[in-house]
């Protein structure tokens, strides 16, 4: 391959607890096509995200043309995701997909400003696809050791995400180590599609 084929950022993990929590992006060059990376909270830079969750909601909210809205539920929170024209299999998967759906999803991170001055944060998806119970837990799993692994780190000299991270959010850590021993716990608890389904 020659140098100039850009490779594919890796798609980072996170729970939608700590990524509704980021809002700062950032670029590392001055090259207009230079990646833009969400920062998360626990000292991680994301260009493409992948989350795994429960489908619960769809709309189509477009004017004039399809324009998708799927809300994603994992255990520490929810996800939104925006699909239209420009992610045509995306949208796709979002038309014919019936809530409630285990689904994973990978796509960018997307901030925009609300008209209070707040930043909300969604998925812009490259991939919508339905998947299973274990698929969704083993996702919980890693998801999990991931945001643990990221916490114990957050303090090592020369983390430079994690001090870009304690400079814009200076967020406690330990809500994050929480949510995602919450998230494991909710393994054990039971599946919550499986009795949402399951008849009276």
């Amino acid at each position: 391959m020659s140098g100039n084929v850009p490779m594919r950022e890796v798609a980072r993990r996170a729970f939608a607890r700590e990524y509704n929590d980021a809002s700062y992006t950032f670029k590392e060059s001055d090259d207009e096509r230079a990646p833009l990376y969400l920062l998360l909270p626990t000292g991680e830079r994301a260009n493409r995200v992948f989350l795994v969750g429960t489908l619960t909601e769809k709309e189509d909210v477009g004017e004039d043309s399809e324009y998708w809205r799927g809300r994603i539920v994992d255990p520490t929170g929810t996800f939104f995701t925006y699909a239209g024209q420009y992610q045509p299999e995306a949208a796709s998967a979002l038309r014919e997909l019936e809530p409630p759906a285990y689904v994973a999803v990978v796509g960018k991170p997307r901030t925009y400003e609300t008209d209070d001055g707040s930043v909300n944060v969604s998925v812009r998806p490259e991939s919508i696809s339905a998947v299973d119970a274990e698929t969704r837990d083993r996702w919980v799993v890693e998801t999990a050791r991931r945001t643990l692994e990221r916490v114990e780190a957050f303090d090592d000299e020369g983390n430079e995400y994690a001090l870009m991270a304690r400079e814009e959010y200076d967020l406690p850590m330990e809500e994050y180590t929480d949510a995602a021993i919450a998230a494991l716990e909710s393994l054990d608890a039971g599946d919550e599609l499986e009795e949402e389904e399951a008849p009276a």
